[in-house]
């Protein structure tokens, strides 16, 4: 596999549901050379798209990895954790999973709660960005009026969540605990978004 195929590879892996021009930045190569990469991926079966309507005018593709591309990285750990989760599923009653993950974010965000004493909803946020970088997500947020949009731009979860939904649970409840406020997320990359949206709205 060659250099450039790779990179792009690894960063549909980082970054899945990605635009030929947002990949073209990432690799760091024009938008012709990566449709012509693209085009052979698919062709081995190891890239898939998606058409998204975004507004109006022309859907547009978002390019994310087959199993088979991501059979390329060591993450067979993927396979096991969604055999787990289904099993989880056959034993337990859905509502029982859906709070051992509650439980999971909250046991989480209890790890922090000593660093997030006496601070205010903006310091809160930073500390919340820097633990969930450390899981792996990439996120920023930003104030819009009362309001705190906290967008999750990578999402480690993405190929689990996909058959297990009820992972998405875990990182909005962190958000919740560590801000001490509601986060109601209002888009999600799982319904064709591309990114996940929390907002949380300042304390009155």
């Amino acid at each position: 596999m060659n250099t450039t195929r790779n990179r792009i590879l690894q960063t549909l892996l980082r970054r899945p549901r990605l635009s030929t021009n947002e990949l073209a930045e990432a690799v760091g190569i024009n938008p012709i050379s990566v449709r012509h990469h693209l085009d052979s991926l698919q062709k081995d079966s190891l890239v898939a798209a998606e058409e998204v309507h975004h507004g109006v005018g022309r859907p547009r593709l978002l390019y994310f990895l087959t199993e088979e591309g991501l059979e390329k990285f060591p993450t067979r750990y993927l396979r096991l954790t969604t055999r787990i989760l289904t099993q989880m599923k056959d034993k337990f009653p859905h509502p029982m999973v859906s709070e051992m993950f509650k439980e999971l974010a909250t046991s989480m965000a209890g790890e922090h709660s000593a660093e997030l004493k006496n601070l205010n909803v903006e310091e809160r946020l930073e500390v919340m960005k820097n633990v969930l970088a450390d899981e792996g997500f990439t996120v920023e947020w930003e104030k819009q009026g009362a309001q705190y949009l906290i967008h999750e731009i990578t999402c480690p979860y993405f190929q689990v969540s996909q058959s297990h939904p009820e992972v998405c649970t875990v990182d909005q409840t962190l958000i919740s605990t560590m801000l001490a406020i509601p986060a109601n997320k209002i888009q999600c990359i799982l319904s064709g978004a591309n990114q996940c949206t929390y907002v949380v709205n300042t304390p009155q």
